[in-house]
């Protein structure tokens, strides 16, 4: 069986290949309708404007999928969202409601304002890319997450150039005494959501994550939906 070609760039912004994500921006330059309620669906990603003062609302459709989430600074993509730095913020591996969200300036981008679910997220693992797919035995090219918010950026003519960690929402990695983990299902019910509070103006990236080959998302890639409120 041939292997993906995999080429190599000066920074992490080019996807390694491309799906409808692509095409199918939610406006042209992700600036969204007010209290509409959008889609992302399974196995894609999107990217919409948030200002500050915004809230985005992210629903976890069915309940048993995770959806990777970024938070860049609107007017300078090399901030964003950093759990590494959010993390010694808030002395907590995962945040609550009512926590704020660091970014890589150590300057808060978001606040996490309402949480349905039971709180169970991941800020611990990498989005998955084509290099995880190929460790995991898949030939050729697999929808990834990594991929997806690069996808999702060009859409409305924008570029990072790094894939910082993501917020996984609903990711289920728990830690277990012995400091090893396990990949499970999420623990959401279908319609939990989060309210995010941007305290700047951001552009928030979602991937309604593709993996199928472990038990994240109950082995079924499905979509996710959000709504930005005023």
């Amino acid at each position: 069986m041939s292997t993906p070609h995999v080429e190599h760039h000066h920074d992490n912004s080019h996807a390694l290949g491309e799906n409808a994500t692509l095409r199918e921006p939610i406006s042209a330059d992700g600036t969204p309708e007010i209290g509409k309620t959008y889609t992302v669906p399974a196995r894609n990603g999107r990217a919409v404007r948030v200002k500050s003062g915004q809230t985005i609302r992210i629903t976890n459709t069915h309940g048993t999928q995770v959806c990777d989430t970024w938070i860049f600074n609107a007017d300078h993509l090399d901030e964003f969202l950093s759990f590494e730095h959010a993390r010694a913020s808030l002395d907590k591996v995962i945040p609550q409601a009512g926590d704020p969200l660091m970014t890589n300036h150590r300057r808060p981008i978001a606040e996490l304002v309402t949480d349905t679910s039971p709180g169970v997220h991941d800020t611990l693992m990498a989005a998955c890319d084509l290099y995880r797919y190929k460790n995991l035995g898949v030939a050729g090219y697999h929808d990834n997450c990594a991929d997806n918010m690069r996808l999702a950026l060009k859409a409305i003519g924008m570029r990072a150039r790094e894939v910082p960690q993501p917020f996984n929402l609903w990711m289920n990695i728990p830690i277990k005494p012995d400091y090893s983990i396990e990949w499970l299902a999420p623990v959401s019910k279908a319609g939990d959501y989060v309210d995010i509070k941007a305290l700047m103006d951001c552009v928030v990236v979602m991937s309604a994550c593709p993996q199928d080959i472990i038990p994240i998302n109950a082995l079924n890639p499905l979509e996710v939906e959000f709504t930005v409120l005023a």
